[in-house]
Formats: C-alpha cells, sequence, structure tokens
C-alpha cells in the first residue's frame, strides 16, 4: 500500500471530501494534517448526506482509523458534536485519534476572529470566523495551547495566563472588549480534555509504524493550493499550508513517504470568500451554473454561503497542479456541464498591461486580470449514469483531454455526480 495525498488544485470547493470518501475504503488510516473546522467537506453515502468540518473523511468505514495530525487546528466543540451526529444518524462508532501534540482552538481564537473581521467590514477578507488566523498566529508566536497542556491544570493556566497578557491589550483597547483571565477559560477547556481523552495518543509514532508495515494511508487535506500562504492568493489565503509538501509535516511523517499525489480538480471553477478570481461569472450566467452544480448547487458546506463560480481555468489549475506535485488528477462535477452548447475554458490571462501570459501571475497583478477564452463542443446529454471512460461521449472526452493537457497532468478518476458510486476510474 501508499501513503497518498489528497489535495485540492484550485481555491478549494473541489470535492476532496468525496473522493477521499471513495479512496479510504481501500486504506487503513486517513489523516487531517492542516487546517481546523474553517471549511467543510461533503459526503454522501448509504447513509445520507454529511458536511464533515473537523474529522476526517473516512470516519464512515469501521475499518480506518481517522487521525486528527499535529499540524491541525483542533476545534474540540465541532469534533465533538460532528461524532455525536454521526452517532445518532446511525454510522458504526469511527476510530479516532487525536494527536497529543496537536494545537487546540480556543474560545478566545474564534471572538478576536469575530472581532477583527467586523472591524474590517469590506475590507475583511472573508473569514469563516472559526478562529482559524488567530490560532496560526498563537501557535507561531509561540502562545499556543497543545492537546496534552489540557491534562496539566497548572501548566494550561500559564499557557493561558502568557497569552493573554497581550490579547487584553487588544481586547480592551482595539475592540473595546472586557479582558479575559484564565479561570474564564480553564473550565471549558478542561472539560474538553475529558471528552477526548480516550483518542488522544502519540499519532506520528502510530503513522510511522503503519507506513513501515505498508499499511494504505490518505492524507487528507483542507482548502486548495490557491489559498496557500506561501503560494496562493496572498493575503486572500488560509493560515496554513494547503500543499502536499507540508502533508508529511503535520501528519508527522517522513518528507519521502508520499507516493502519490491526487489533485482534485472540478471541470469548471468556484471558490467560497474574497480574493482575485479571473474567470468570475455574473448574473443569470453564474446563477445557473451555481444552481446546476455541487450536490445541491454551490454553497459553501459550512456558511451556506453561495460559491463564486466560473470556467474551468486551465492557467490557475496548471499552476496548482504543478506546486501541489499532483501526480494523477480526479476530475469532479464533469456531469455538470451537460447543459452547455458551448463550453468556455480560460487558457490565458489578459493583464492590465495588455501583455497575456499562461503563468499564474502574483496577486498583485490579478485583480485586474482578464480571461482568454477558448469555447469547445458540450455533450448535451446526462452522463451521471456511465461508469466507464469508454461510454462517455466523443465531446467529454475531448474536455478531459483538454484538461490533461492544459493541466499536464493525467486524469485518473472522472466524478459523475455525488454519489459514491458515481466515479469513473481509468488505467493510465
Amino acid at each position: 500500500m501508499t501513503v497518498t495525498a489528497i489535495v485540492g488544485a484550485n481555491w478549494g470547493d473541489e470535492g476532496k471530501g468525496k473522493m477521499t470518501d471513495v479512496l479510504a475504503a481501500k486504506s487503513s488510516y486517513v489523516v487531517r494534517y492542516q487546517g481546523g473546522s474553517n471549511a467543510g467537506h461533503t459526503i454522501i453515502n448509504e447513509y445520507g448526506k454529511f458536511g464533515l468540518h473537523m474529522l476526517p473523511s473516512g470516519v464512515f468505514y469501521p475499518h480506518v482509523t481517522n487521525v486528527i495530525g499535529t499540524g491541525t487546528a483542533l476545534d474540540v466543540n465541532v469534533l465533538v458534536s460532528e461524532r455525536e451526529a454521526l452517532l445518532s444518524r446511525g454510522v458504526p462508532e469511527p476510530k479516532l485519534a487525536i494527536s497529543d501534540r496537536a494545537q487546540v482552538v480556543l474560545p478566545i481564537h474564534r471572538l478576536l476572529d469575530e472581532l477583527e473581521e467586523e472591524r474590517l467590514g469590506a475590507r475583511s477578507f472573508g473569514s469563516t470566523k472559526q478562529g482559524i488566523a488567530p490560532f496560526y498566529a498563537d501557535k507561531y508566536a509561540k502562545l499556543g495551547v497543545q492537546v496534552a497542556d489540557l491534562y496539566d491544570e497548572e501548566r494550561l493556566r500559564r499557557r493561558l495566563q502568557q497569552m493573554l497578557e497581550a490579547k487584553n491589550v487588544l481586547l480592551t483597547h482595539l475592540y473595546g472588549h472586557q479582558p479575559l483571565t484564565p479561570e474564564d477559560l480553564m473550565p471549558e477547556l478542561l472539560e474538553q480534555g475529558e471528552k477526548i481523552r480516550p483518542f488522544v495518543c502519540d499519532t506520528a509514532q502510530m503513522l510511522n509504524e503503519a507506513y513501515r508495515k505498508g499499511e494504505g494511508i490518505l492524507l487528507e487535506g483542507q482548502l486548495g493550493a490557491l489559498r496557500d500562504p506561501d503560494h496562493g492568493i496572498y493575503p486572500f489565503s488560509t493560515s496554513s499550508s494547503t500543499l502536499a509538501g507540508f502533508a508529511p509535516v503535520g501528519a508527522g511523517l517522513p518528507p519521502y513517504a508520499i507516493s502519490q499525489v491526487v489533485a482534485v480538480v472540478k471541470a469548471y471553477s468556484s471558490c467560497v470568500g474574497a480574493g482575485p478570481f479571473v474567470t468570475e461569472l455574473a448574473g443569470e450566467e453564474a446563477e445557473e451554473l451555481r444552481r446546476r452544480g455541487g450536490d445541491a448547487g454551490e454553497y459553501g458546506v459550512l456558511t451556506g454561503r453561495p460559491r463564486r463560480v466560473g470556467w474551468f481555468d486551465a492557467v490557475a489549475t496548471r499552476y496548482g497542479c504543478m506546486i501541489q506535485g499532483a501526480t494523477e488528477i480526479a476530475l469532479t462535477n464533469l456531469d455538470v456541464l451537460g447543459y452547455l452548447d458551448q463550453i468556455p475554458v480560460c487558457i490565458g490571462y489578459q493583464l492590465a498591461d495588455g501583455t497575456v501570459t499562461d503563468q499564474f501571475p502574483v496577486s498583485a497583478k490579478l485583480d485586474e486580470a482578464k480571461p482568454v477564452l477558448q469555447h469547445h463542443k458540450g455533450w448535451k446529454c446526462d452522463i451521471t449514469g456511465i461508469r466507464s471512460f469508454e461510454e462517455l461521449p466523443e465531446a467529454a472526452k475531448r474536455y478531459i483531454e483538454i484538461i490533461e493537457v492544459t493541466a499536464r497532468v493525467k486524469v485518473k478518476y472522472v466524478s459523475v455526480g455525488p454519489k459514491r458510486d458515481q466515479l469513473i476510474t481509468r488505467n493510465l
């Protein structure tokens, strides 16, 4: 078996949850290695439709151990409520392991996130207000709280006191909020520690032993390459690396462990949140694609916000696949485009100075960029019942070929609907 990273090639919302759910069937471990509850993965199976924000997407398989890796922003309340929701809907008790070195999203992180978005107003970055940016800021400022700290009351109090010394200055003088004390936070955190105690362990040791035994491990990414703080559309990015290169760090595996990188690519473009989006549509054209897209329309799993939608962006996808180190593509939502006579594809950007490029530029040049479009014949039929590449209409095959050529990566999986079995797997 192999270690496989499943990551997004674009802005997120590509359909990684379904692909993780499908590939988890033949895996022993599914690992969240970065991000927190600020995005969601939609999964549809025999138990119903689920939106997961904190739990790994392998929780529907009793044989899979689902791991909250060290690089994850652990929101204990979300994790506990999601687990309880699964059990209440008849899903068998999932195997769960939480890194004792993972850090905890604190109530003050959510509070600061909300207050800052409110302060910024129209200048906000489209935060989901789950506390992720303040969490990672504290992590790298060495002010965070690890899971292990929840079981040492005196140490926890000291950690909170150190954090609050600076935070209270912000709360009172910038936001006009009452200051907090460690005692304001301690009871909830100690209670959270008890709720997750049965699942806490050294997950890096566990995963390395599994790797040495050759067991299958899936590393599940959150969001997409263009939300990476180093290589994405900064500052409209998330606060942790969304790249496969970070996956072994966040999971605790050696850097050479990953043998496959599945870049999930949507057959058109979509994103939730602010920032440059060159192929974005507006008006009725956008609304029709949004209404037909996803499994019940293109709306954020966590926020419910209408996703911004646009045509397939070959420039952004080629760049995303490159920095992800994609070895293969999982193409999702191909069925959605069956209503179109002609399907536009963005093959280049016209920049503010009039030049045209097929390379993804820095954020400073994206704001005024306009898409250069090619139009390709549509297939004008329902393909949701097709299960082999050979059965696809020629126009659909041609569209897949265009994506392969422009992304420079082969398409191994083609999703033709939201359900687990609506998938074509190609032998490459």
